[in-house]
């Protein structure tokens, strides 16, 4: 009992400023009942509810490490486990201080993804490298805008393996989570820098199927390219399967060497389009079936007409008017999630978000011309518009980020990333930036 005061003191001054970094929804909602309940080589363990709190907490990830840092009370990370639940870990070492494992959920799976028009080819390519690992479509390329599902279908391949094919050795990761091992590797100091990289080496090319995520961001870092192109090669010349994710096609991924390019593009590239309205209503009830709570046809409708086509943002906008209906002690109607949103119902069709919609708003809002907003002029309040239009391109819209580059101007990819986190940031300390992108997404919604 003593032990778990102690973690919960650390948990306390974590918390504090973790209530600052999410709205306060979020906070009471999923991180206010989490109970700390050990710490292990710098992580601390919370103890979640229920599997959608964890999933959740995890999607938070970097703001509740950047909370843990600002505590500054020793620790760097965080787990998350929920007792008696199915989520669990692949490729998870026997030592406890080589490479980290991933958290998969297992909810995503085949069966819980919601297939429609804009993905049924990708589906059915997942689904066939995890029935033949290694025979069909090596490697499998996928790619496409935040929150469409890339990261569900990755993990639905790992999932299904380790149930159908618990033989075999899966590994899945993000592409930071290999960087910050391959950086561990060189410096490491336990066993010795060759050693570490022994180990570091033989953990990726010991695999019967490796999965990536979001291999986008080693663009630039051409150590780590040149570890994995060899893992590549090693796994690939085994017939091994190796799964890739990416938010745009290999080929605009010029920042990354021409081999590893080629040998993308050597295997099966599918790409996930934005879901269409029929779709994304299939996917709120299937959202609403796993949260055991009855949603009328007109709401459903109602929040995937009103919605940019990110599936989280569906599903965090379900959350808000669910939870509305459960704090107000009232049915969920059209009215209540009206209100619980902050938004109007517009009977009419609506223009859908595209974006020169967010282009056009943006210059409405800041009274500047199209040609300053997309132009080069380093003026303080055109680049803070400027950013401002970028982060709202890559929030409402599914477009990789080469692409809103290319509506910006012509900006570059890493222009954008920054673009984009910079008024992430400042949202959440800043609260004229929150009111300017929240009242320039009411309009272009409103359009």
């Amino acid at each position: 009992m003593a032990e778990n005061t102690q973690f919960n003191v650390l948990w306390g001054k974590i918390r504090e400023r973790m209530e600052k970094l999410v709205t306060p929804i979020t906070f009471s909602t999923y991180f206010e009942g989490l109970e700390a309940v050990d710490v292990v080589n710098k992580k601390l363990v919370l103890k979640a509810a229920g599997e959608t709190t964890a999933s959740v907490v995890s999607r938070n990830g970097d703001r509740l490490r950047e909370a843990i840092v600002a505590a500054d009370v020793g620790l760097n990370d965080f787990i998350v486990v929920v007792d008696g639940s199915d989520v669990y870990t692949l490729g998870e070492t026997s030592d406890a201080d080589d490479s980290p494992s991933v958290l998969l959920d297992k909810r995503f799976t085949f069966d819980s993804f919601v297939v429609g028009t804009s993905n049924k080819f990708v589906y059915a390519a997942a689904k066939s490298v995890a029935e033949a690992p290694g025979e069909n479509f090596n490697p499998l390329y996928i790619y496409g805008g935040t929150g469409l599902g890339k990261t569900h279908l990755m993990q639905a391949i790992a999932n299904e393996l380790a149930e159908k094919k618990p033989s075999l050795k899966v590994i899945y990761t993000t592409s930071e989570k290999f960087l910050n091992e391959y950086v561990d590797s060189l410096y490491s100091k336990k066993g010795g820098a060759r050693e570490a990289d022994s180990r570091f080496r033989n953990r990726y090319r010991n695999v019967d199927v490796l999965l990536i995520d979001d291999i986008q961001f080693w663009a630039g870092k051409f150590g780590v390219q040149e570890a994995f192109f060899h893992a590549f090669n090693e796994l690939f010349s085994q017939h091994k399967q190796i799964v890739i994710s990416s938010d745009c096609p290999a080929k605009e991924l010029t920042t990354l060497e021409e081999r590893l390019r080629t040998r993308f593009e050597g295997g099966l590239i599918a790409d996930i389009q934005p879901p269409d309205l029929e779709t994304k209503v299939a996917i709120l009830k299937r959202k609403a079936l796993e949260k055991k709570y009855v949603v009328p046809n007109d709401v459903l409708t109602f929040l995937a007409k009103n919605s940019d086509n990110n599936v989280r943002t569906l599903e965090g906008r379900l959350n808000t008017v669910i939870f509305a209906s459960k704090l107000r002690e009232e049915p969920l109607t059209l009215k209540l999630a009206s209100e619980a949103l902050q938004e109007a119902i517009n009977v009419d069709e609506q223009e859908e978000v595209t974006p020169d919609a967010i282009i056009r708003a943006t210059c409405s809002y800041f009274n500047f011309s199209r040609e300053d907003l997309l132009g080069r002029n380093k003026r303080q309040d055109l680049v803070r518009a400027r950013q401002i239009c970028t982060y709202l391109m890559c929030d409402m819209l599914a477009l990789p980020l080469v692409s809103v580059g290319k509506e910006m101007g012509g900006k570059d990819h890493a222009t954008v990333i920054y673009a984009r986190d910079k008024i992430a940031e400042l949202m959440r300390v800043n609260d004229k930036v929150l009111k300017d992108v929240n009242d320039i997404k009411s309009a272009v919604l409103k359009q």
